[in-house]
């Protein structure tokens, strides 16, 4: 196993200025001017050489739509959660679009943990090296700077070539649909409106050695950019964790030891990880670690800012994503891992099954069970 190099934990304080700005005045200004309709141009953010910790305690947060309605603001405020994480992509990830988003989550007294752009969340050009990489990367580098020009300051990365795969979906406790994975039923790639089929993706199959040259050639370019910005980078591990799917071996993020190698060529302490508690259930053996190990694990090394806070049937080669309450890994016991862990990231509820209500029934399930599970732990009950 290799070991990390030396990760700096001082902070950044939290009066930190742009151009002597401070951030909250300058964020105000930009918001004002958006809403106003003018043409506004920020002025660069300064470089950053700490991070800001973050605030003590577990977050619980809510995914809701990149239009961001009343309606669904309304819905997180019910739920009584602090923060909410929001997707965006095609003409959507824009600056303008970021801090409109940013106001009026904050006009409902809530906070955005992230805003996603999945335009370069999954991205093959960088993954396999394909025409269009130096685009990609420097359309993200882009995304990271307008992130931090809007006041946010994480943001939730994926590195896989061919998408995420799944076979047809399958019912769950109560005939609740949800997605599956079944080796035996010819699972297929999928992402941002692309399907990726095997046996090879990309009319070929890639080595071990060019997947860890790309993701070296595209992450020492980005950190420079993260630390610039004082952006927190956690990346998601592959969906499903197969060793290899498609002619591509998903040798980086797809278990414990790849991570630990990534992070350390990153050597950067603006760089960590998103774990998706779900997708590391699905690779059982294969991740190396059980999910609380390496929730221990990261969190220890303090590169743990988000977790996907869901279960599964069991690993691959054949799983369902089913409810929280229902899978093969006891929630209680990884809410009360994290909890000892002392992590102040945030938790979500992700890839929730199918209920009878509408779509924030099974929102609603997961957070009200997410919630329950926190104030257990924090009560030292069980």
């Amino acid at each position: 196993m290799r070991t990390l190099h030396p990760i700096a934990k001082e902070a950044q304080s939290s009066t930190s200025s742009i151009h002597g700005i401070h951030r909250r005045d300058f964020i105000k200004l930009a918001a004002g001017a958006a809403v106003a309709g003018a043409v506004w141009k920020p002025m660069e953010t300064r470089a950053a050489t700490k991070l800001e910790p973050l605030q003590r305690g577990i977050k619980v947060s809510l995914q809701i739509s990149g239009n961001a309605s009343d309606e669904d603001l309304q819905f997180a405020q019910q739920l009584g959660v602090g923060y909410v994480n929001i997707p965006t992509g095609g003409d959507k990830s824009t600056l303008e679009n970021f801090i409109q988003l940013k106001q009026k989550v904050e006009a409902a007294g809530l906070k955005v943990w992230n805003i996603g752009n999945s335009n370069v969340h999954n991205m093959p050009e960088v993954t396999l090296n394909l025409p269009g990489r130096d685009q990609k990367i420097e359309e993200y580098k882009s995304y990271l700077r307008n992130l931090s020009k809007a006041g946010v300051f994480y943001t939730t990365y994926a590195h896989m070539g061919n998408g995420i795969w799944s076979s047809e979906k399958e019912n769950t406790r109560g005939g609740a649909p949800a997605r599956a994975f079944d080796m035996a039923r010819n699972p297929k790639g999928y992402w941002s409106g692309k399907v990726f089929e095997g046996p090879l993706t990309h009319g070929r199959r890639y080595t071990k050695e060019e997947l860890w040259e790309n993701y070296t050639y595209f992450i020492k370019q980005v950190v420079p950019v993260a630390e610039e910005t004082g952006m927190r980078i956690g990346i998601h591990p592959d969906d499903p964790p197969v060793p290899e799917l498609g002619g591509v071996p998903r040798c980086i993020f797809g278990n414990f030891d790849g991570y630990l190698r990534a992070l350390e060529i990153a050597n950067s302490p603006n760089i960590g990880v998103c774990l998706c508690a779900g997708t590391w259930m699905e690779g059982g053996k294969h991740t190396g670690k059980d999910v609380f190990e390496a929730a221990r694990a990261f969190a220890k090394m303090d590169k743990l800012w988000k977790i996907h806070f869901r279960n599964v049937s069991g690993p691959i080669p054949h799983f369902v994503e089913t409810f929280v309450d229902n899978g093969y890994t006891d929630m209680y016991k990884l809410m009360k891992t994290l909890y000892e862990a002392d992590f102040c990231g945030a938790v979500i509820a992700d890839h929730v099954p199918g209920m009878v209500g509408g779509a924030r029934t099974g929102w609603a399930y997961s957070i009200g069970y997410i919630k329950a599970l926190l104030a257990a732990v924090s009560a030292g009950k069980g």
